[in-house]
This record gives structure tokens, C-alpha cells and sequence, in this order.
């Protein structure tokens, strides 16, 4: 559906290779070469056959979209699996790396001194925090539900980790109001890079939890991103409705005005 469309203008290119020296500043060896290993990991989490080349693929894409927001580019890395939740030690809730926290650690180890993740994903992003926990020059702003999947972001953890819970099928104008906090958050870090997880199931439509956003909110997403005016990428995390391909786009045509 993407690439049939004729709203915006997009090109493709396919993702880098991702070694393991950017993966290890996320992740412990144990856990990559675990990926390898035919067992499951948790019951949301199989251990499907291939899925660690997948999953690196899909921390490739966060690079690549990295490398084309150093160049001054927008990008969009639409690739599964997710990865907010993957922790240093452990895959958990469909993700298996976690790509986002992987290109922040790559953006701040390439020279960009304040870099922060933006996830707007329904599901607080419990990985990424914890992996980007207290390292300087780094921020992780999430907005999620809570109480939810996987129980964790009820207030603000330590210096970096910024909380902002939203309750179960909280009024649409209250959680965009809650949204606009978070950006502010944002705005007071003073990032050089953003990194944003973006999930879509915070969509009223969204199976998986009880959110209450619509389409136009995530083009109203998309142009707070633009407004920040410093580079930025973003990933898909998480978005499980039939409507997730308009979704992305209206995000898509906010960040690219």
C-alpha cells in the first residue's frame, strides 16, 4: 500500500548489515548468540526459524535510517521484528534486539553528543530504557498505557528515563494533552538526534490494547517530530490493526510536512 500511493513521495533502499560491534553496545554476547538457539524465549517471543537474521535485519534498518538522518534525510525503518522491549539479556514481547537503542548507542558512539528516543509506542518501552539507563548524552521519553503490557513506566526512572502513562481508553484530547507533555520533555533535553520508536497501537482500532488515537493524531505526531528541527529517524515498533499502512503514512506526511 505504501508504494502504491501517490500522497508522498518515498524511495527505498534496503538495510545495512548490522555486525555484532553494534549490537554488543545494546546486548550481551550470551544474549546474541542465544538468538541462535531453537527455543522459545516467552510465550509472545517463539524462537521462529531464522529469527535472528530477521531481527538483525531489522536493527540494519534502524542504521540505515540513521545514517540517511546524518546525511540531513528523513527515515523510516518499516521493518519487524520491533524491538523496544528486548533488553540487554533477554527477548520479550515480540522484539529480539532492540534496534532503537542500538542506533542511539551507534549515534552517540559516531559523535553526536545529546541523542534521545522518542516511543509513542501503546507499550512502554521497557528495554530501551534499561539499556540507555544513566549512559550520558542519552534520553528515553516514552508515552504508553499503564497499566499494560509489560507492567513497567509508571513514573519517571532514574535521570534519563522519562515516564508519561496514559490510563486505559483515557479521552483522545487528554492523551494527545499527555503527548504534548512528553515534547516538551523532549524539547527541554536539547537532542542533536532523535531516534523515534514508532508504534501505531495506540490507534482506537488497535486489537492489543485501549487506546484512543486517530489517524490525523499521528500526522499531529509526525509534525511535533518535524517542529524539533534537528535530524531524526524513526522505526516501527509496535501496530497490529488493519488501517496500520494509513497510519504509518499520515505519520509519514507530519515528519515530511
Amino acid at each position: 500500500m505504501l508504494k502504491g500511493q501517490d500522497r508522498l513521495a518515498l524511495s527505498w533502499s534496503e538495510p545495512l548489515v548490522a555486525g555484532d560491534a553494534a549490537i554488543l553496545r545494546a546486548h550481551t554476547r550470551h544474549h546474541l548468540d542465544h538468538l541462535e538457539t531453537p527455543v522459545d524465549f516467552d510465550a509472545d517471543t517463539p524462537a521462529y526459524p531464522g529469527i535472528a537474521g530477521h531481527a538483525r535485519r531489522s536493527v540494519g534498518g534502524a542504521l540505515q535510517a540513521l545514517a540517511s538522518a546524518r546525511a540531513g534525510l528523513g527515515a523510516f525503518s518499516l521493518l519487524r521484528p520491533p524491538g523496544h522491549h528486548a533488553t540487554a539479556d533477554q527477548a520479550m514481547g515480540f522484539c529480539y534486539l532492540n534496534s532503537v537503542a542500538i542506533a542511539a548507542l551507534e549515534a552517540r558512539a559516531d559523535g553526536f553528543q545529546r541523542v534521545a528516543v522518542f516511543d509513542f509506542d501503546v507499550h512502554h518501552c521497557n528495554g530501551t530504557e534499561d539499556i540507555l539507563l544513566d549512559k550520558p548524552g542519552l534520553a528515553c521519553i516514552s508515552v504508553h498505557q499503564f497499566p499494560a503490557y509489560p507492567g513497567t513506566g509508571r513514573k519517571h526512572r532514574g535521570g534519563n528515563g522519562f515516564n508519561f502513562p496514559v490510563a486505559p481508553a483515557t479521552p483522545r484530547q487528554q492523551y494527545r494533552s499527555i503527548i504534548a507533555r512528553a515534547f516538551a520533555e523532549l524539547r527541554n533535553f536539547r537532542p542533536e538526534l532523535v531516534a523515534v520508536s514508532a508504534g501505531f497501537d495506540a490507534y482506537r482500532g488497535d486489537p492489543l490494547a485501549e487506546g484512543t488515537l486517530e489517524e490525523e493524531d499521528f500526522y499531529w505526531i509526525g509534525e511535533n517530530i518535524r517542529g524539533l528541527q534537528v535530524p531524526a529517524f524513526s522505526v516501527l515498533e509496535g501496530g497490529y490493526s488493519a488501517e496500520l499502512p494509513e497510519l504509518v503514512l499520515a505519520y509519514l506526511r507530519g515528519v515530511n510536512g
